[in-house]
């Protein structure tokens, strides 16, 4: 086997996303199977879809019951295949530009977490987000919407181990951050001028402490004692904008 290997975990059938920019991002992407649409007329109106493409016409109460409730599918709903897998080793080869940092979650299971993170990781020129096969959601709905299209843009590697994984990415060079609230250092002064994979963990839990055995550095985001902690998606977001600022 492949180092680096991102297992099949998609949920039984296919996933059905919803919303214009997750629709329009899953159809814009050449490495997608989009396997039949549903939309209103108004939504479907400035799409160009292939003509073989199963495309059904439907009314808002109609695409309700495609969804969960209330999901807010304005209008579109796609049933697609996964994503095909990916490979870590593909992921870090070539040059590596210093302002472009790695995602590492360790145990973030919400959907919209993740997709909140692959949202900022589109943002800000992430290399990928990398996190363990059986401890994060499978590609849905709820991801998608979240990521606002940028499940599509960012790669998302599934490994079976993540402390191998971090060997790995060490081995590509990558100054390896682990962020908690405990640590000394603030992530500014942590980070260097290495290429940085920013590590973090599940809220409330936070990092394994294997996980943060097979960090280089652990560090923490200089915010107020008003606060216990940040969400960890608003956490990724403000660690991939001190990491691309430097």
């Amino acid at each position: 086997m492949r180092k680096g290997h991102r297992p099949s975990v998609a949920a039984p059938g296919r996933p059905r996303f919803w919303g214009r920019h997750a629709v329009t991002a899953a159809l814009a992407n050449e490495a997608r199977t989009v396997r039949r649409i549903w939309g209103t007329r108004e939504a479907l109106a400035p799409l160009t879809l292939p003509a073989s493409l199963p495309v059904t016409i439907a009314d808002v109460a109609d695409l309700g019951r495609l969804v969960p409730s209330d999901a807010p599918h304005q209008g579109l709903v796609a049933e697609v295949d996964p994503l095909p897998e990916l490979w870590l080793g593909d992921v870090l080869v070539g040059e590596r530009d210093m302002r472009r940092p790695l995602i590492v979650l360790d145990q973030v299971t919400d959907p919209h977490n993740v997709g909140a993170i692959l949202r900022s990781a589109a943002a800000f020129d992430a290399v990928g987000v990398i996190t363990q096969d059986r401890h994060a959601p499978p590609e849905s709905g709820a991801l998608a919407r979240a990521a606002s299209g940028a499940l599509e843009l960012v790669p998302w590697v599934r490994v079976v181990n993540l402390a191998r994984a971090l060997d790995e990415i060490a081995e590509a060079g990558f100054w390896r951050v682990g962020l908690t609230g405990e640590a000394n250092s603030t992530l500014g002064e942590a980070m260097g001028m290495h290429p940085v994979a920013l590590v973090l963990g599940a809220e409330g839990e936070g990092m394994r402490q294997n996980t943060e055995t097979h960090c280089d550095e652990l560090a923490r985001l200089p915010i107020s004692e008003r606060v216990e902690s940040l969400n960890v998606s608003n956490a990724a977001a403000i660690a991939l904008y001190a990491a691309v600022t430097r």
